[in-house]
């Protein structure tokens, strides 16, 4: 795990097995992604070193030679080994929309929404240990939508599967289930919202090896004296009672929901309509989750969901529970992609431009929430898991005002807020853990810091003991 985010390693690491056809190409990605990394938030002429550095970035992502799934493939190798050993990851999918209207002049761009909006679809899975430790992007489909075809869901029932955007749910368990041979032994769980409801995902997730852990959009119907899913949820027994820390959001203030949970096994029938029609009935389990006396004015908490990971007690439904609550995880990776990296306001001149970029930040995201979710889950290992020699000497030498380092690296929940005091973190009682938002702010400042650092402590010279040169004053 180390590797991930040590700065001399990481980048070799996630990006040394691209295949790119010329080692010329992986060795300019691995440089480009280092340099954007050590200044997420800046633009591209602001983190490059100098204008050769730039002109050949620009190259770099101008070539139509070099795909986009060619650069993850080789951070997905590197994912794949810290997969290993776990018993369950959770591969959670979800969609964001990437907006760039205000960069008018970059061709291949479509509408977002019906409210408006301009850019690019991007649909990406990203792989949890059940602790929330995020391992690696397992998935990332980068689209822009037809702007001469707006109203394509007046046809989605004649449309196949394959020609829907939903496809996007069966293409992750895809990406995931190609590593199944090499995870024998890990259970991989799809995990997904609402949207992805859809019949096919279900038995295409099967089919693949992939378990899944999805919400409930639809009444569907089901096998049984309660013909359909809802009524059938209510006739459940209750087999848990749960207090569920729910966060912020938006203009939701944090709370804690008092659940009530139900749980069964039950059959899905095939649907009697669109492209899903046909198919085999499916035998999965339902999990309810829902506050049956919410506070005043407060849109109650009302989770339904289905897997195909068995729930037998009390323990295995709360254990589901947690685990769709890990979907906050890959929520928390797009508000780095947006705010820390500032996704949006890079500008290039095309969406395949685009493409090859997101793709780097998209890492480069996923390092810095890596950092994140280490430091909270492992705070007592050594923080050379994240900080090579000299950036933990020269951060604790600022932060102590002093000009020597201890011998022995502090533990990483400790560098961590310092790093994150670096970045305005005040540290109150009342603050909590640190946020990946302070977090990468402290990064970009240690970055000079070390650099003074390591020019500080470099051996002094003793000019006394140095021969003279005549320079023709004798």
């Amino acid at each position: 795990m180390a590797r991930a985010t040590n700065e001399e390693h990481w980048a070799l690491a996630e990006f040394g097995a691209a295949e790119l056809g010329d080692a010329r190409r992986r060795a300019r990605l691995i440089e480009v992604a280092r340099e954007l990394a050590e200044r997420p938030e800046a633009s591209l002429p602001q983190a490059l070193a100098n204008h050769a550095a730039l002109k050949a970035a620009y190259r770099f992502f101008d070539n139509a030679d070099i795909a986009h799934e060619k650069i993850l493939a080789s951070h997905v190798a590197s994912s794949l080994e810290r997969l290993k050993g776990h018993a369950v990851i959770l591969a959670v999918q979800d969609t964001t929309f990437i907006d760039y209207s205000r960069h008018t002049a970059t061709t291949g761009l479509g509408p977002l929404h019906a409210k408006g909006g301009w850019g690019m679809l991007c649909h990406s899975t990203l792989a949890f240990t059940p602790e929330r430790l995020p391992l690696g992007v397992l998935g990332l489909r980068l689209w822009a939508r037809d702007p001469q075809q707006p109203q394509r869901r007046t046809t989605r029932r004649k449309r196949p599967i394959e020609n829907k955007e939903s496809y996007k749910w069966i293409d992750s368990v895809h990406a995931v289930g190609a590593l199944k041979a090499q995870l024998p032994d890990t259970r991989l769980v799809s995990v997904a919202d609402r949207e992805s409801d859809v019949y096919e995902f279900f038995t295409a997730a099967l089919a693949a090896g992939v378990d899944v852990l999805t919400r409930v959009a639809w009444n569907r119907n089901v096998e049984g004296a309660e013909a359909q899913l809802f009524a059938y949820l209510a006739t459940m027994p209750v087999v848990a009672h749960k207090q569920l820390a729910l966060p912020a959001r938006g203009k939701r203030p944090a709370r804690t929901a008092k659940l009530t949970i139900r749980a069964r096994r039950l059959t899905l029938s095939a649907p009697i309509n669109g492209s899903g029609r046909g198919l085999a009935p499916l035998t999965l389990w339902g999990v309810w989750a829902y506050e049956p006396q919410p506070p005043a004015g407060v849109e109650p908490l009302d989770w339904k969901l289905l897997t195909s990971v068995p729930v037998r007690s009390r323990t295995d439904a709360l254990q589901r529970l947690d685990w769709y609550a890990a979907r906050w995880g890959i929520e928390q990776w797009h508000r780095v992609l947006k705010s820390g990296c500032r996704i949006e306001q890079r500008q290039l001149e095309s969406f395949e431009r685009l493409q090859r970029l997101l793709t780097v930040y998209a890492v480069i995201a996923w390092r810095i929430l890596y950092a994140t979710m280490l430091a909270r889950l492992i705070p007592n290992m050594a923080c050379t898991a994240i900080l090579n020699e000299d950036e933990w000497q020269a951060l604790y030498c600022r932060i102590h005002h002093c000009a020597l380092p201890p011998a022995t690296a502090p533990p990483l929940k400790q560098a961590i807020r310092w790093i994150a005091q670096l970045g305005g973190f005040i540290g109150r009682v009342s603050d909590g853990e640190p946020g990946s938002q302070t977090l990468w702010q402290g990064f970009q400042e240690l970055i000079p810091i070390t650099e003074m650092y390591r020019i500080m402590k470099q051996p002094k010279l003793n000019y006394s003991s140095r021969p003279r040169k005549n320079v023709g004053n004798d």
